[in-house]
């Protein structure tokens, strides 16, 4: 059910998405579809839930993949990437919602991020002699620039995408890189 709605949000967005549509998708009545979800909207936040989870968990990999400083921001920017260019466009609910001025919508999004940038944050934090506010300040710029460049490469990028994230990887790791280590 789940992958039939998240098909049908995708292609016509929240509010043109039906739940007759979805019920026949996912080849059940509707009257099944409402057992499991009582009605659209917590439908469309299950699955935001579980895409923005998915986002955090590949960012917590890329981060934990290793303990070179070079390589986690190579990873970090490939889970971006990774992510919008994933089957069945999940990106859209997480990123393009057309609900994002509902609070319930809007704070699983602000969280994503957060929590995104808390991951990047810390290593941060542990690696450089930045405070906590420039940490988590650097960490949101970095999540910016993964979310916005990889968004970017998929609707009208014509490079490669494996050379668009060492690009992307490149300009962050000379700004990041210019602060002083304290752990080797």
């Amino acid at each position: 059910m789940l992958a039939a709605a998240q098909q049908v949000f995708v292609e016509r967005g929240y509010h043109a998405a039906a739940m007759d549509e979805i019920a026949e998708r996912a080849g059940v009545s509707k009257p099944v579809l409402y057992q499991h979800f009582p009605g659209k909207l917590e439908l469309y936040l299950a699955l935001l839930e579980q895409h923005s989870e998915a986002l955090v968990e590949k960012q917590r990999a890329a981060l934990q993949s290793t303990d070179d400083n070079w390589q986690r921001v190579v990873a970090s920017f490939k889970a971006y990437f990774d992510f919008v260019s994933g089957e069945g466009g999940a990106f859209r609910l997480v990123f393009e919602s057309d609900l994002r001025n509902l609070p319930a919508v809007r704070e699983i999004t602000e969280q994503t991020t957060l929590r995104c940038a808390e991951l990047i944050g810390e290593v941060i934090r542990q690696d450089t002699s930045v405070s906590d506010e420039e940490a988590h300040l650097l960490s949101i710029g970095l999540v910016g620039m993964a979310e916005t460049s990889a968004r970017y490469w998929l609707s009208r990028g014509t490079i490669p995408k494996d050379a668009a994230e060492q690009l992307i990887a490149r300009l962050a790791w000379r700004g990041i890189s210019g602060w002083d280590l304290t752990r080797h």
